[in-house]
C-alpha cells in the first residue's frame, strides 16, 4: 500500500508539471567547446552534421576599427577554406568608414580579409526585397542583391554587447547585418523611414522588426536548394559591438564557440551563459548584462520565438567531452548535456552544470524549459 501512494504521489506530481508547462516543448541542440581556435570553429561547425552545397556564404562583421572586437580573419580561415565560402558583408547605416562601398573595401583590406577570401559587399551593386512572415512593423525586408548568389549561408557571429539592440548575436547578424543600407534605416525605425536610422518608434518595435527580418532571411534559406547554420563565437565579451571603433575592454573572460540550427535556441544558450555567469576576481558580468537588461535585449528571443523562428529551449552539448564523429544532433548523448538551471522565481541553481542530480525536488527552469523533479 505504502509503494502505491509513492507512484500515486509521484504521478500526481508529474501530472502538475504537465499543467504548469502547458504542454511538452521541443527542443533544440546548441552544441558548445570553449576552445576558440580556428579548429574548434571547424569542429563545432561539423557537429551539426549539416554539409554545405552550391555556392557558401560566410556572414561575418568585418569590423569598424582595429580597436573593434570582429572575429579576426586568423580564427575564421580555417571555416571559410573548409568550406570553399565567400565572406559577406552590407554597408552600414550610420557615419564611417564602412557606409559606402570604396571605403568599407579598404576597411576590409586592412583587416586582413582578402587576404583569407573573396569577400562581397551584398549591397555594393543594389538590393532587393524578401518576404517577411511577420508584417506588424516591416513589410518586406531590404537586403543586398548579392543575396540571390549564395544557396549555403554560415550566420557566424560575434556574440557582445550592442547599444541598440542590448547584444549581438546570430539574430542581428542575420537582420541588421545582412540588411542593405536602407534595409537597416527601415528595421531601425520599424518601418518608418529607409533614409534614416532615427523613428519615433519604441524599442520594443525594433527588436521585433529585427526578429522579423532575420526570419526573413531564415525562410529564404530554407527554400528548396538552400541551408542556413549558426555560431555565436563567445569572446571579447564587451558591452559594445564590432561597430564601435573604441569599444569598452571586456570585463569577464571568454567563454567558448556555441552552434546551432536554430537562431533562437543559439542566442538564448549565449544569453544564459552571461546571465547565470559566476562573478569572479577580475570577472564582473554586471556590465554586460544592465546593457542587455537596460535596452530590453532579450525581448528579441520571446518575440522570434513568438513568431516562429525556433525555440528558446534547448540542449546544451559539449563537444570536448565527445568527439564529433561521436554526435547524432537527434539524439545527444546525455554525458554531453550541460544545464543552465533556475527556480521558477528566478535564482540561479545550475550554471553549465553536468547533471541535475543535486537539484531537490521541485519545479525548474532548466535550459529555459519549465521541469519537474521528482525525488
Amino acid at each position: 500500500m505504502f509503494s502505491k501512494l509513492i507512484i500515486m504521489k509521484k504521478s500526481l506530481l508529474l501530472m502538475f508539471a504537465i499543467v504548469i508547462c502547458g504542454c511538452v516543448f521541443a527542443q533544440s541542440n546548441v552544441y558548445f567547446t570553449s576552445e576558440i581556435t580556428s579548429e574548434s570553429l571547424v569542429r563545432i561547425f561539423q557537429a551539426l552534421g549539416v554539409s554545405p552545397t552550391g555556392s557558401v556564404a560566410v556572414k561575418i562583421s568585418t569590423g569598424e576599427s582595429a580597436k573593434s572586437n570582429y572575429l579576426r580573419p586568423e580564427l575564421i580561415v580555417g571555416l571559410v577554406n573548409a568550406t570553399n565560402a565567400t565572406i559577406v558583408e552590407c554597408n552600414t547605416a550610420y557615419g564611417g568608414m564602412r557606409d559606402a562601398t570604396q571605403s568599407h573595401l579598404q576597411i576590409i583590406k586592412n583587416h586582413g580579409f582578402d587576404e583569407i577570401a573573396k569577400v562581397d559587399i551584398m549591397d555594393s551593386e543594389g538590393e532587393m526585397e524578401i518576404p517577411v512572415s511577420d508584417t506588424t512593423w516591416i513589410k518586406h525586408d531590404i537586403v543586398g542583391s548579392h543575396l540571390a548568389l549564395y544557396d549555403f549561408m554560415i550566420n557566424l557571429a560575434h556574440f557582445k554587447g550592442h547599444a541598440r539592440g542590448g547584444y549581438g548575436g546570430v539574430l542581428k547578424n542575420q537582420s541588421i547585418g545582412v540588411a542593405a543600407r536602407s534595409g537597416k534605416c527601415y528595421i531601425h525605425t520599424a518601418g518608418e523611414s529607409t533614409t534614416t536610422i532615427s523613428g519615433s518608434n519604441t524599442q520594443d518595435s525594433f527588436l521585433e522588426s529585427m526578429a522579423a527580418a532575420a526570419q526573413a532571411v531564415h525562410n529564404y534559406f530554407k527554400q528548396p536548394g538552400k541551408d542556413i547554420v549558426y555560431i555565436d563565437v563567445m569572446n571579447n565579451l564587451s558591452v559594445d559591438c564590432d561597430c564601435n571603433p573604441l569599444p569598452a575592454a571586456p570585463e569577464i573572460a571568454d567563454i567558448g564557440i556555441l552552434a546551432s540550427t536554430d537562431p533562437i535556441a543559439l542566442d538564448k544558450a549565449c544569453l544564459d551563459l552571461i546571465f547565470d555567469y559566476n562573478p569572479t576576481p577580475g570577472n564582473n558580468p554586471q556590465p554586460l548584462i544592465d546593457r542587455i537588461t537596460e535596452l530590453h535585449g532579450t525581448h528579441i528571443i520571446e518575440y522570434a520565438e513568438e513568431i516562429g523562428l525556433g525555440v528558446t529551449q534547448y540542449n546544451l552539448i559539449d563537444i570536448d567531452v565527445t568527439g564529433v564523429n561521436e554526435i547524432t544532433p537527434e539524439t545527444p548523448d546525455p554525458e554531453t548535456l550541460r544545464y543552465n538551471v533556475f527556480t521558477i522565481d528566478g535564482k540561479k541553481v545550475l550554471h553549465n552544470a553536468k547533471s541535475l542530480e543535486s537539484l531537490p525536488s521541485g519545479v525548474y527552469i532548466v535550459n529555459g524549459k519549465k521541469q519537474v523533479i521528482v525525488r
